[in-house]
């Protein structure tokens, strides 16, 4: 880490339990969102990198001493790496928040819980139990194994890099695989910090491969021959490339998308604190969260009742220092998400909708800084209701009754997550039961867990990280067929 706030940390690529430059020799810059400067470098990565990486994480697992580990015994490695991130929590949740803006007391709480990921998963290990079948053959006694899928490819997103490559390391670590990780080139530090503490847990060689550089890395990885498995968090339309080239080589895919979440709102909630929920939802972390609220459906008898207090809790949010306690929100990450998310304000007054509060870049803080955005008089026929933004930019749009409210926000080629705000409990599990959405909060949002699944439906993903359901994405399944009597009496008779 960084000795000082005016110094240039320097970074190496990790591959096969050693630090080293790339081959290609290049270096970038990773930038601060907050001043605009330049504060680390890591390498820039080739394809000779993602070959020496996918090599140490194949032999890692091909001849290695980490495939012959018991199940146990990855178990103990995994806590202990819990333990050592519970250690270092405040010094990496500091250098997130360097690398990406978000809030450095958000980062301590996030890396404060990430060791329960590695706890729940070491504890997972060895309870990876095949079955018994039932024969329908006599003399033969017949089981399953799963067993791990082998090489491991994770491309993690630039927003939450750390808890998003969790997601997977966790699980997949438990069932055995091996990874080579290629982080976004905005924020490859707090992953490269990680390696250093895999290592000090004392996981062998070649088990975290991780390889830095522009996202022609990630396409190189995708297309390797030896990798058995991407898992990818980002955008869909890069999801969809990532599927399209991994059919390629039959490599499996698990894919965390993207969303445009539905925040429901009914009459008959408690209204305060249905808008808190809403602002978490949309302003925490930005907007910049797979699973932001981004469109908030409000019932026609409360609307304007909502919508005067969200205006008024949206102008009272405090902007500035990440690192500051009293920041409520930071800057937008990078300069291609920053023109990005002012390119959808524009299209959002060109499309009709109202500005209710912001809609630029704060005057007095400028750089990366846009100001917490309201929209209202929005319907589902506007881009800034169907795309996703990546920001904090809400769209408010008006429902007559429930089944109205359930269409609307069923009306999308997302389905990631949504909640719903009601104190009528038979309300809010009906309409629950009705979202087409992977998760559904009830009176709360964006809380996740280590034990419950994460995916999404339609566009917004392929599989399920976190709980049980995950570590299954890393294991295949082997039927095994045992002869019970000792000879095979007719070669041309099965059984």
């Amino acid at each position: 880490m960084l000795d000082s706030v005016d110094s240039i940390a320097e970074y190496g690529l990790y591959i096969d339990g050693k630090e080293m430059p790339s081959a290609s020799g290049r270096t970038m810059e990773s930038e601060d969102p907050f001043t605009g400067k330049p504060w680390a470098t890591v390498p820039d990565g080739n394809e000779d990198d993602v070959n020496a990486a996918v090599a140490a994480a194949r032999a890692a697992f091909d001849t290695g001493p980490w495939g012959r580990m018991t199940a146990t015994e990855r178990g103990r490695l995994l806590r202990k790496l819990g333990d050592i991130i519970a250690r270092d929590a405040a010094e990496l949740a500091a250098c997130e928040s360097r690398d990406n803006g978000k809030l450095y007391r958000e980062m301590l709480g996030q890396w404060q819980y990430l060791p329960e990921w590695f706890y729940y998963f070491a504890g997972m290990a060895d309870k990876l139990q095949g079955d018994t079948i039932p024969s329908d053959r006599p003399n033969f006694f017949i089981y399953t194994r799963r067993e791990p899928l082998g090489v491991v490819g994770a491309i993690t997103p630039w927003n939450s890099p750390v808890l998003l490559l969790v997601f997977k390391l966790a699980p997949g670590l438990a069932a055995g695989c091996t990874f080579v990780v290629k982080p976004s080139e905005f924020t490859s530090v707090s992953t490269l910090e990680l390696a250093k503490r895999i290592e000090e847990a004392g996981f062998p060689p070649g088990v975290f491969n991780v390889i830095t550089g522009q996202g022609a890395m990630g396409a190189k990885l995708v297309d390797h021959p030896d990798v058995d498995k991407i898992a990818f968090t980002g955008a869909t339309s890069t999801g969809k490339r990532i599927a399209a080239s991994a059919a390629g080589n039959l490599t499996r895919v698990s894919l965390e998308l993207g969303g445009k979440s539905p925040n429901i709102v009914f009459g008959d909630a408690d209204i305060e604190v249905a808008v808190n929920g809403a602002i978490a939802g949309i302003f925490g972390a930005t907007g910049q969260t797979c699973m932001a609220g981004s469109r908030l459906l409000v019932e026609k008898s409360v609307y304007d009742k909502v919508v005067d207090l969200l205006v008024k809790k949206t102008r009272e949010i405090r902007l500035g220092n990440p690192m500051a306690n009293e920041t409520e929100m930071g800057p937008i990450a990078n300069a291609p998400q920053l023109q990005k998310v002012l390119e959808y304000i524009k299209v959002a007054k060109e499309e009709g909708a109202t500005l209710a509060c912001g809609g630029q870049v704060d005057p007095d803080l400028g750089g990366n800084f846009v100001q917490p955005t309201v929209f209202t008089n929005v319907h589902n026929g506007m881009r800034i209701a169907t795309e996703e933004v990546f920001g904090p930019i809400l769209a408010v749009i008006p429902f007559e009754d429930e089944q109205e409210a359930v269409a609307i926000a069923n009306d999308t080629r997302f389905g990631l997550a949504a909640a719903v705000w009601s104190q009528n409990i038979h309300r809010a599990h009906r309409v629950a039961h009705q979202l087409r959405a992977g998760t559904v909060w009830i009176n709360a949002y964006r809380v996740v867990s280590f034990a419950a699944p994460f995916g999404g439906f339609k566009e917004s993903g392929i599989g399920r990280e976190n709980g049980v359901d995950s570590i299954r994405e890393f294991t295949e399944t082997k039927s095994v067929f045992v002869e019970l009597s000792g000879a095979v009496r007719d070669p041309f008779k099965l059984g």
